[in-house]
């Protein structure tokens, strides 16, 4: 199995730009009409994604497999794809891989296509809950690539397995000081939102008060706010419980067996990563059939193996069934994920959540 290097930044960012950019905008619900019989040779293909998060000879296989040539180019966080894709005129791009709040976000301002099933007839292999996504119920602007739920990571060698997002918000004596919270809005936020039992997106102010008071109650008894190097707090005996996304929670266990992963009783998120088609696109049958190239289960199964993390895949997540002896988040099912509560655009609440978390670590 090849290690790569967690992709900075793929989930770590609010919706705020977003939301400002696309306040105004309305929702685009048409789709364009297709050929069946395109010569796909003759169409190119432009693609932007996280780098590490696919196979290096991804556009050297699809040329081989489908005769579209294609060039894949790498943001680094949602923001920064969402400012090209948001600048007005044809951004260049034909397909984009964003989070699923940004997904739902792009199509609200009408900038994605509507999925024509028709053309990705691999969509059969997905589980029948991928369709269950709050920001796009049906899979129609937009198809996952993968998903999780974020918990705590843990070493099972030196505390007993976290029951309560309160492991983290309320530490004891023994864990004060050794515990990290995620750095970014959405999450920074998640552990105090299901502890108090509200809404992973609520916009209520009075709960976002309620969060905001947890959150600064808890900052004393924290080593850090860390989006990157949590893990290896973990491996390194610096802390002991780390609030962490399920996949990079995997990146510890490969060096260290002892570190676990554990979804807390209050629940959590489900988060998601996904595949747009871009209204601007010129190339819309090649781009089709990319995301169908993507959903065969030979290729889908590379992200599970090579990047620990899920996918919505039931064949491919079949094929690397084995995982889960190694990893066992990696056997978390799709009724299970489903328990967590999916991020959605925010909205005009966005600026909010980043105001509070302004708040909190600055406190």
């Amino acid at each position: 199995m090849r290690r790569l290097t967690p992709r900075t930044g793929a989930l770590l960012v609010s919706t705020a730009a977003a939301a400002l950019v696309l306040s105004a905008c309305g929702g685009g619900d048409s789709a364009s009409e297709l050929d069946p019989n395109a010569d796909l040779s003759q169409q190119t293909l432009t693609i932007s994604n996280w780098a590490g998060y696919y196979p290096e000879d991804l556009a050297e296989k699809f040329q081989g497999a489908v005769g579209t040539p294609m060039t894949i180019s790498n943001h680094a966080t949602n923001e920064e794809i969402m400012a090209k894709l948001t600048a007005g005129g044809d951004s260049g791009f034909d397909v984009a891989f964003v989070s699923g709040q940004f997904a739902q976000a792009l199509n609200e301002a009408g900038l994605v296509e509507q999925i024509n099933p028709e053309f990705i007839p691999n969509l059969a292999n997905l589980y029948p809950e991928a369709q269950e996504l709050s920001y796009d119920p049906g899979n129609k602007f937009s198809v996952p690539y993968a998903w999780g739920t974020t918990g705590i990571c843990y070493r099972s060698d030196v505390v007993e397995e976290p029951t309560s997002w309160n492991a983290i918000l309320e530490p004891s004596a023994e864990n004060t000081g050794k515990v990290t919270a995620l750095a970014t809005d959405r999450w920074l936020m998640l552990p105090a939102q299901k502890a108090l039992g509200f809404s992973a997106n609520t916009t209520d102010e009075a709960e976002l008060e309620q969060v905001k008071q947890k959150l600064i109650a808890a900052k004393p008894g924290l080593l850090a706010y860390d989006d990157t190097t949590f893990y290896s707090r973990l491996v390194s005996g610096e802390a002991n419980m780390v609030v962490a996304w399920d996949g990079w929670c995997n990146y510890g266990t490969a060096e260290n067996p002892d570190i676990k992963f554990a979804v807390p009783s209050e629940g959590s998120d489900l988060w998601a990563d996904t595949m747009v088609i871009l209204k601007s696109s010129k190339n819309k049958e090649a781009a089709h059939a990319f995301v169908n190239f993507i959903l065969d289960p030979a290729n889908h199964a590379w992200v599970a193996e090579n990047i620990l993390y899920k996918v919505p895949n039931k064949t491919a997540m079949e094929q690397v069934a084995g995982l889960a002896e190694t990893f066992p988040n990696m056997g978390l099912t799709p009724a299970e994920l489903l328990k967590g509560e999916s991020l959605v655009d925010l909205g005009d609440a966005a600026p909010k959540y980043s105001e509070i978390v302004t708040e909190v670590t600055s406190s």
